[in-house]
């Protein structure tokens, strides 16, 4: 049954798993005019590598789950496609990267222009003030600095500020996260308190469109004639020839296994050199770097970063962050140099910066510093 007094409309984005259901019974709870919608991403004649299992997130399973969830609550439920613009905004530049001999993080674009953006495009002709996820992470607005605050939820396991860091200071002005203070465990039992049959659904990780988790193959199908125009090109170690690489795109920085070598230390990747066709290795010690330049900054906690402040960043989502000294650099970059070295930083992944809890800042990792 429906409450009386409305604390105003919400659209509630909703995959069909534990976290989203909960919150969308969570806002009915608490008084809010619910619209449950779910995002169709892609097709899966398009991306294939599922074997038709059609699970991943916000597949026709997903679907049925969510509008189960809004039949039994009483709130309306939709379906928008948005998978013209989950093309061209996530799926081609995921491509692009690659090409580009750099490791994207198709997550952070998604949440920033799709689960975001045109989704609080959709609430507003739907007349609806709040977009809200399952999402593990916090928003508050910061009276004293006068901006809104993205941090971690109180789950740390679970924290997903890492991949939020890019919404705007308008997107998040807009934003609900009702699970922002339970664990996963508790979110499980209060799903299973209110007769959610998602309270134990298993959690899907890997990327929505790459339901396998076979990068090489996604790429493979997506740019006909990838193996052939880049296989065969030479890996490096010490500037002489070692081995040959089945395509610099379908490696990454860190990586061991695969590399198809024989030497007397084990061997990484170190560096892909796109335009040279050249995958670079070196022993693990080799790896380490003292700080990042990062590109495509989104300011949170703060409107510029001040000079030569100290904070920890995350160069990866697992990451437990480290202290570094982060200063602005030209164009809108940032500058982010450890306290000490750091493994594997990859361009195309994602620094967020912190402060305490709080996120200052993340961008695009662009250029190493040795």
């Amino acid at each position: 049954m429906k409450p009386e007094t409305k604390k105003g409309r919400v659209i509630v984005a909703m995959s069909g798993g534990v976290d989203s259901s909960l919150a969308a019974v969570l806002m009915i709870k608490e008084g809010y005019d619910v619209i449950g919608v779910t995002i169709k991403t892609y097709d899966y004649e398009d991306v294939g590598g599922n074997d038709n299992r059609d699970s991943s997130c916000c597949s026709i399973d997903g679907i049925n789950m969510a509008r189960s969830v809004a039949n039994k609550f009483g709130f309306p439920h939709y379906v928008f496609d948005f998978s013209d613009r989950f093309k061209r905004e996530v799926i081609d530049e995921f491509v692009r990267e690659y090409l580009a001999g750099r490791t994207p993080n198709p997550c952070v674009i998604c949440n920033r222009k799709i689960k975001w953006e045109y989704l609080l495009e959709k609430a507003s002709s739907l007349g609806a003030d709040h977009v809200c996820t399952g999402h593990y992470a916090k928003v508050r607005f910061d009276e004293g600095l006068g901006r809104h605050v993205l941090s971690r939820g109180r789950d740390t396991s679970k924290d997903q500020s890492y991949a939020l860091y890019g919404l705007t200071q308008e997107s998040l002005s807009r934003t609900i996260f009702p699970l922002s203070d339970m664990t996963k465990p508790e979110v499980r039992e209060l799903a299973a308190s209110y007769g959610l049959s998602s309270a134990t659904k298993p959690e899907s990780y890997e990327i929505c469109f790459v339901a396998d988790n076979d990068y090489t193959r996604f790429l493979r199908d997506a740019v006909p004639g990838l193996k052939e125009r880049v296989g065969g090109g030479d890996i490096i170690l010490n500037g002489e020839k070692v081995g040959a690489h089945e395509g610099y795109p379908f490696y990454t920085i860190g990586q061991r296994k695969g590399l198809g070598l024989s030497h007397d230390a084990p061997l990484y990747v170190r560096k892909i050199d796109s335009q040279r066709n050249v995958v670079e290795v070196d022993t693990g010690e080799k790896l380490y770097s003292r700080g990042l330049i990062a590109e495509q900054v989104n300011m949170v906690k703060y409107a510029e970063v001040p000079q030569e402040a100290i904070f920890k960043a995350k160069i990866r989502y697992k990451d437990p962050g480290a202290d570094c000294t982060v200063r602005n650099a030209a164009d809108g970059r940032i500058e982010v140099e450890f306290a000490s070295p750091r493994r594997a930083i990859t361009p195309g992944q994602s620094v967020v910066i912190y402060d305490g809890d709080d996120v200052v800042a993340g961008g695009i990792i662009s250029n190493i510093m040795e």
